[in-house]
């Protein structure tokens, strides 16, 4: 059997401070502190413990070269070994190790940079709720956060005196302005509302249409949209849950930009649509009855064609 390394692998050792009342009765601190090594792979669905003696075996395997298992030191624990190879921190060739080993093909052929790879990978959430906040909802308003935190940073900075600043001229207040001025944020949506079409597809044309697309080489297609983006790649897209929206079905969306058409993904009934827009919504039930709600979703693929293993790439695409 063959095996090598995945490709992307931060170790990170992690402290768990525990109460010991025995130590504390001894007269020392009553905390104990343990070091656990857990082992962030962005091919995996969450964290994986280490043990002390997998660390010694993952410093002898390389994520590039195939080597065989033979050829690993007669003293490594041949249960760790296993281990990490049932885990896909080692990936191996044999048929048992399929699933491990296609998902780290996809990771390695996406051109990730490590790093980037991890933090996304690691920030994504699951199951949180973004409604709750347990280091602040147990305060009524601002005023008591202040009073049992400080006040927050200053609202803005002064890099020079006020006699070294250079005063700018006042802008002249045009329709620009006034549609500025008239934008707020909406916690309060009419539940009996329909979002007529009109104003739903000139939302989606201006933000996310193609206004024009040109081929810069065989099958490379750059689109130009009322939006930068590097290489004129944008590998965002636009899925749109339409919950009421005139002449649209219930249901989630793909908008196709160049088409300028909404594509079918997935038919809803408006229960299901509303748990789904709760969902999208991190649980911030004030915005989950809007009656359109855009998702973006990036194909890095598309990107890291370009920006293969650069630093720049994940960054242009949270941007």
């Amino acid at each position: 059997m063959k095996l090598r390394r995945c490709a992307v692998l931060m170790i990170e050792p992690r402290e768990h401070l525990e109460f010991d009342l025995g130590v504390l009765f001894q007269g020392d601190a009553a905390f104990a502190a343990r070091i656990t090594w857990v082992a962030l792979a962005p091919h995996l669905d969450g964290e994986v413990e280490l043990s002390v003696e997998d660390l010694p075996i993952l410093a002898h395997v390389g994520e590039t070269l195939w080597m065989e298992r033979d050829a690993l030191p007669a003293e490594f624990d041949s249960a760790r070994i296993a281990a990490l190879l049932d885990t896909g921190i080692l990936i191996g060739d044999l048929p048992a190790h399929a699933a491990h080993r296609l998902r780290d093909e996809r990771t390695r052929a996406a051109h990730w940079r490590p790093l980037s790879a991890i933090g996304h990978a690691f920030s994504r959430w699951h199951g949180q709720r973004a409604d709750i906040d347990p280091g602040t909802d147990r305060f009524k308003n601002v005023r008591e956060m202040v009073e049992a935190l400080g006040a927050p940073p200053p609202e803005t900075i002064s890099r020079a005196s006020a006699a070294a600043r250079i005063a700018l001229p006042t802008a002249h207040s045009g329709a620009l302005d006034l549609a500025l001025f008239a934008r707020y944020t909406g916690r309060n949506y009419d539940r009996a509302a329909t979002l007529p079409t009109a104003t739903a597809a000139r939302l989606l044309q201006r933000t996310f249409g193609a206004q024009a697309h040109r081929e810069l080489g065989p099958g490379a297609i750059a689109l130009k949209k009322t939006s930068p983006s590097g290489g004129s790649l944008h590998p965002i897209e636009a899925y749109v849950l339409a919950q009421r929206v005139e002449g649209v079905a219930t249901g989630l969306y793909h908008y196709h930009p160049l088409a300028h058409a909404l594509e079918p993904v997935q038919a809803l009934d408006a229960a299901s649509a509303s748990a789904l827009a709760l969902r999208f919504v991190a649980g911030q039930h004030w915005f989950a009855d809007a009656p359109m709600l855009v998702v973006l979703a990036a194909r890095v693929r598309r990107n890291f064609w370009k920006y293969r293993n650069h630093p720049k790439a994940y960054r242009a695409i949270v941007l």
